[in-house]
């Protein structure tokens, strides 16, 4: 049964109405795309805007979503101002590419992620963890768990895919994708404008700076290793059959424009739904104690059947990303005239997809705002249609780590949770913010206690 009541975790205020388009380039509404949209909105399936001259298509209906992103994926494209905007950091790699280069990138690197790979992962994720909660103080203390969660998918990234190159996993490594994203997930007037190399606010000078720093990082090992890719890891192989497929000097501005795809998003997201799925744990001590006991009987097996063995603890999981997608919003480019329902779209137009508000449409949802991991109980997650949820996209270009994605973070909680028990401090309420991704305001500092 559902927990009763629901216990209610923090989102943005919600005004009476929309504001007026031109507010979203100034003060919180830059800094953070989930604030400021009314109550309204959770009520609207669809919804239309004009914005600096370009027709955008607000798409909360899993029926429209599923036209666009399934039934008629190949009429919509990213978009080419998210293009212009993302290329100087991952160029052309995989997030970006689209055609033929999309598919090519797309069949070298889906090995890496088909499950029998994904489960021989497990144990590096299961060791990085175990490292992590045994250098923890014997004590209760506080810890900011957005930064654990961080160092901890960090060094699983660098571990499991990069052959623990410490250069991905140094503290100005972290400091620069920090930057990378902030700066990318503003929707800043100079990126509408196609000047924003010449913007010289504080945010998007310390993302240039960023973005120069992993670039130059990941270009220098990707050189290191050379054509024939060296070390026998994801990097290796990724490199290998970027030189058997494309001219050299393309393979190379792949391998470093995948590079910090995977390096990014790989640790990202699993980031922030860790630091959220453990903030909605500390709150819910039932909810935490039922979890603890189904990690504690399932850590001595394998770690790569833990996600079998926690079904429980994968439903809190789901439940976290239902309320804190890690990717709040994204967006497609219609190449041509197309009909969806009424709505008549325009080739150019965009239609902009948003978890964050289908995630919590109350047409949608119970009582969406409140945190209820039965939502997600095998009879439950059977009756939501195929596009309600959608953590990780859907359709062809569904997030290719997404299997790896959850078992990391299964791994991870359940160590966590095995070693220690979770509180939140008094008077304490995260602020979510978002940009690319959905991160907690100042970090996620909460009570650490041993069991």
């Amino acid at each position: 049964m559902a927990i009763a009541p629901l216990f209610t975790p923090p989102y943005p205020m919600r005004p009476r109405d929309y504001g007026r388009p031109w507010q979203g380039f100034f003060g919180e509404r830059l800094k953070n795309v989930i604030y400021g949209w009314p109550d309204k909105a959770f009520d609207t399936p669809y919804l239309r805007r004009d914005v600096m001259g370009y027709r955008i298509h607000f798409a909360f209906d899993p029926d429209m979503i599923g036209h666009v992103l399934l039934e008629h994926k190949e009429n919509y494209i990213r978009p080419g101002i998210a293009q212009r905007i993302m290329a100087p950091v991952i160029g052309n790699g995989l997030l970006s590419a689209e055609g033929e280069d999309w598919r090519k990138q797309r069949k070298i690197v889906a090995p890496t992620f088909a499950p029998g790979a994904v489960a021989g992962m497990a144990a590096i994720v299961a060791n990085v963890a175990e490292r992590q909660v045994a250098g923890w103080d014997k004590d209760a203390a506080r810890i900011d768990m957005a930064v654990a969660a961080t160092r901890a998918t960090s060094d699983i990234i660098a571990d499991a895919l990069f052959s623990s190159d410490q250069r991905l996993s140094v503290p100005e490594a972290g400091r620069a994708i920090d930057a990378l994203l902030a700066s990318g997930g503003q929707a800043r007037l100079s990126t509408l404008l196609g000047i924003e190399r010449f913007d010289l606010s504080p945010a998007m000078r310390a993302g240039r700076k960023g973005r120069d720093y992993m670039r130059a990082n990941l270009t220098a090992l990707v050189r290191e290793r050379g054509p024939s890719g060296g070390a026998d890891d994801f990097f290796g192989g990724l490199i290998r059959s970027l030189h058997a497929q494309f001219p050299p000097d393309q393979a190379e501005a792949l391998a470093v424009d995948n590079a910090i795809t995977f390096y990014v998003a790989g640790h990202e997201t699993t980031a922030n739904a860790l630091a959220w799925t453990i903030y909605l744990l500390a709150a819910q001590p039932e909810v935490q104690a039922r979890a603890r006991m189904e990690a504690v009987a399932a850590l001595p097996g394998d770690p790569a059947t833990l996600v079998d063995r926690t079904p429980y603890l994968r439903q809190i999981v789901d439940e976290a990303m239902r309320l804190y997608p890690p990717a709040p919003r994204f967006d497609r480019e219609a190449v041509a005239a197309d009909q969806i329902g009424d709505v008549e779209i325009k080739p150019g137009d965009l239609i902009s997809i948003w978890p964050w508000l289908l995630h919590r449409q109350r047409a949608l949802w119970d009582n969406p705002d409140g945190f209820d991991p039965e939502r997600f109980a095998p009879e439950a997650k059977a009756r939501l249609h195929r596009h309600q949820y959608i953590p990780f996209g859907a359709g062809p270009r569904v997030c290719v780590g997404a299997r790896f994605a959850i078992v990391e973070a299964i791994v991870i909680l359940t160590h966590w949770l095995t070693a220690r028990r979770f509180e939140v401090p008094a008077g304490f309420r995260p602020d979510p913010v978002g940009s690319i991704t959905l991160r907690p305001r100042g970090g996620m500092p909460l009570i650490v206690r041993p069991v």
